[in-house]
């Protein structure tokens, strides 16, 4: 199957990063955890949420990495963060990450910013993320603090 625009220009980044991780495009919408889990026969926890705030301080996006159920305690972030964050909404995700909502993958953003990644991810040997698109997905053996640029481990709930 071919990859979409959106999906083949992830997929030639993660090339360009010497990783050996294969995007493929689902047929079902992957845009939810129980929709990527379903399409993917994995489990809910095994999938990536990249989930992006502002930084009400600076403006600047922090990205929180969760385990599909979990819901990020926004204190807990700001607590390690020295401030507030707030949600973003479509316009500013899509400015700052190059891609939409439901398919902002953990990494190959447009902006740097500041990572955080839930350490209930880390209990799986396998997970599942988004690869740029609503549809498009990439698998990640091992652990996926091995592919992320500089990043914060932490329980996010």
């Amino acid at each position: 199957m071919s990859l979409s625009k959106r999906a083949r220009q992830f997929q030639e980044m993660l090339d360009g990063r010497g990783l050996d991780l294969e995007v493929v495009e689902l047929s079902d919408s992957t845009h939810t955890a129980d929709d990527a889990a379903r399409a993917l026969g994995c489990a809910k926890e095994q999938i990536v949420k990249s989930l992006v705030f502002r930084n009400t301080a600076t403006d600047g996006p922090v990205m929180v990495l969760a385990s599909g159920p979990n819901r990020v305690d926004e204190a807990k972030i700001a607590a390690v963060l020295g401030s507030e964050i707030g949600r973003a909404n479509a316009a500013y995700v899509k400015r700052t990450t190059g891609f939409p909502i439901g398919g902002v993958p953990p990494l190959g953003h447009r902006e740097p910013m500041l990572l955080f990644v839930d350490e209930d991810l880390l209990q799986y040997d396998e997970v599942w993320a988004a690869a740029g698109t609503p549809n498009a997905v990439f698998r990640i053996p091992g652990k996926i603090t091995s592919i992320l640029d500089e990043h914060i481990v932490l329980p996010v709930t």
